[in-house]
C-alpha cells in the first residue's frame, strides 16, 4: 500500500497548512477591502460546462468520470465557469456591478512541473456588469494589492498589461489574416521563452512576410504607449485603443500601483476568450511561472450563463506565490502559541485543572495541559514547549479546591504573581 499523497497533490502537515492559510488570509483581507463578496460553488460539475467554454481538447486535462446517474462529470479545473453559471442564473435580481471572489480548490490532470501541481487553490476575483475601464484598473489594483499584503514589493513582481482589442487593430494594420492570427498569438505568447529567430522562422514558415514579422515584433517589443505610437508611425485606426489604456494607466496611477505595471503586448493570454485589457503578475526575477493572470471576457457569460453582461476576473494560484515568499523568505514560520497552560504539583488535582481549563475556554482563550501524571518541572518545560504565554500554576496547599490562590507565570520574563481563584478567570493574557 502507498503510504505517499497522489503525484501532483499535496499534504498539508500544520506549518504547510499555516502557510496556505496565510496567503488566503490575505486574499480574502483584500478582496474584503475592495468590497467583493465571497462565494463558492460545488466541486464538481458537468462535464459540458468546461467543453463549452474551452472546447473538447480540455477532457484530456481534466479528471472526468461518469456518476451513478450516468452523468459525465469532472472535478472543477478553474472557477469561471461555475461563476459564469451562477451569475447568469440571477444576473437581473444582483446589484451592479458584481464583485464576487472564492477561493476554490481546483484540479487538472495534467504533467507536473515547478508551480504547477494537479491541484491547487486559486483566489478568483471577477466583476460583472460595468464596461468602463474603470473597472479594470481596479481588478489589477486588488491583484497588486495582494503583493503588498505578503510584504512583496514593486521590484519583486512587475504586472505586464496588454489589450486584445489593440494586438487585434495591430495585426489588422500588418494585413494578418483571421486564419494567421492564432498562429500570431501564439508566437506573442511565447516571446520571453524562445529566441525570436525560432519564432521569426515558424511565422514566415505559416505565410507570413519577413519584413511584417519583423515589423510586429518591433511593434510588440514597444514599453509604453507613447513608444509604440512612435514605432507605428501614428496609426489613426488604433486611437480608440490607445485613448482607453491612456487612462487606464492613469487611473492605475491614482489608485497607487503605477510602478507596478508596464505596457507589454506579448501578453496576450492563451484563451481565446478575452476580449480586452489582460494582464499577467510575473517575478522581476523570472525565477517562477505567472503568479496570477486575468483580464475582460466580455462575451463569456452569454456564452455559459446564457445572459450578456460586460465582465471581467483574474485567477491567482497558490502554488506560485508560495513559492515565492519562501524565496523571499516572507513566509511566516508556523509559532505554536497557545494563551495558558494549566499545571499542578499533584495528580488529584487533574479535575481542578479541567476546570481551570474550561473556565478560561469558555472565556475566549486557548488553554493546554497535560493529559497524564507529570512532575511539574515536566509541565513547565512542555508549556515552554507549546508556545504558552503564561503558566496558570494550581499548588496543593494554596488552592485549596479553587478557594485559595494559583501562580500566574509569565514564560517570556519569568515574572510570577499570585492571583485569587475568583479573579483568575478575569485575568487577560
Amino acid at each position: 500500500m502507498s503510504r505517499a499523497a497522489l503525484p501532483g497533490f499535496r499534504d498539508f502537515y500544520p506549518q504547510e497548512l499555516a502557510e496556505r492559510a496565510y496567503v488566503m488570509n490575505a486574499w480574502r483581507e483584500v478582496a474584503r477591502r475592495y468590497g467583493f463578496l465571497e462565494y463558492d460553488g460545488p466541486p464538481l460539475e458537468p462535464l459540458e460546462l468546461y467543453t463549452a467554454k474551452s472546447g473538447d481538447e480540455i477532457v484530456g486535462q481534466l479528471y472526468v468520470f461518469e456518476d451513478k446517474g450516468g452523468r459525465k462529470v469532472a472535478l472543477r479545473p478553474e472557477m469561471t465557469p461555475t461563476f459564469a453559471r451562477m451569475v447568469g442564473a440571477r444576473l437581473n435580481a444582483l446589484r451592479k456591478p458584481v464583485r464576487w471572489f472564492s477561493t476554490p480548490q481546483l484540479f487538472r490532470y495534467e504533467r507536473q512541473q515547478k508551480g504547477r501541481l494537479r491541484e491547487h487553490f486559486q483566489l478568483n476575483v471577477d466583476i460583472v456588469g460595468e464596461s468602463d475601464v474603470a473597472a479594470d484598473a481596479e481588478l489589477l489594483a486588488l491583484a497588486i494589492d495582494v503583493m503588498r499584503e505578503v510584504g512583496l514589493t514593486a521590484s519583486d513582481v512587475r504586472a505586464r498589461v496588454s489589450d486584445r482589442r489593440l494586438i487585434g487593430a495591430l495585426l489588422a494594420h500588418f494585413d494578418i489574416s483571421e486564419e494567421q492570427q492564432p498562429l500570431v498569438y501564439a508566437a506573442l505568447d511565447k516571446l520571453d521563452r524562445e529566441p525570436r529567430s525560432v519564432l521569426e522562422k515558424r511565422l514566415t514558415d505559416g505565410g507570413l512576410a519577413p519584413h511584417t514579422v519583423g515589423s510586429l515584433f518591433e511593434a510588440v517589443a514597444a514599453k509604453n504607449l507613447d513608444e509604440l505610437r512612435v514605432r507605428l508611425g501614428g496609426v489613426r485606426a488604433m486611437d480608440e485603443h490607445f485613448d482607453n489604456l491612456r487612462r487606464y494607466f492613469e487611473l492605475l496611477g491614482s489608485l497607487g500601483v503605477a510602478e507596478w505595471v508596464q505596457l507589454d503586448l506579448s501578453v496576450v493570454r492563451g484563451l481565446a476568450y478575452y476580449t480586452g485589457i489582460v494582464f499577467e503578475l510575473f517575478d522581476t526575477a523570472g525565477e517562477f511561472r505567472a503568479i496570477c493572470g486575468g483580464g475582460r471576457y466580455d462575451d463569456l457569460l452569454a456564452t455559459l450563463g446564457g445572459t450578456a453582461a460586460p465582465a471581467l476576473g483574474f485567477g491567482m494560484g497558490d502554488v506560485v506565490l508560495s513559492e515565492l515568499l519562501r524565496s523571499r523568505k516572507l513566509m511566516p514560520a508556523l509559532q505554536p502559541a497557545i494563551d495558558y497552560w494549566v499545571a499542578s504539583d499533584d495528580e488529584a488535582l487533574l479535575p481542578d485543572v479541567m476546570f481551570v481549563a474550561g473556565r478560561l475556554r469558555r472565556h475566549g482563550h486557548s488553554v493546554e495541559y497535560s493529559l497524564k501524571a507529570q512532575q511539574l518541572a515536566r509541565q513547565l518545560k512542555a508549556a515552554a514547549s507549546a508556545g504558552a504565554a503564561q503558566v496558570v500554576i494550581l499548588l496543593r496547599d494554596q488552592w485549596s479546591g479553587g478557594a485559595g490562590t494559583a501562580t500566574l507565570k509569565n514564560l517570556a520574563d519569568g515574572s510570577e504573581r499570585v492571583v485569587r481563584g475568583d479573579e483568575l478567570f478575569n485575568i487577560p493574557v
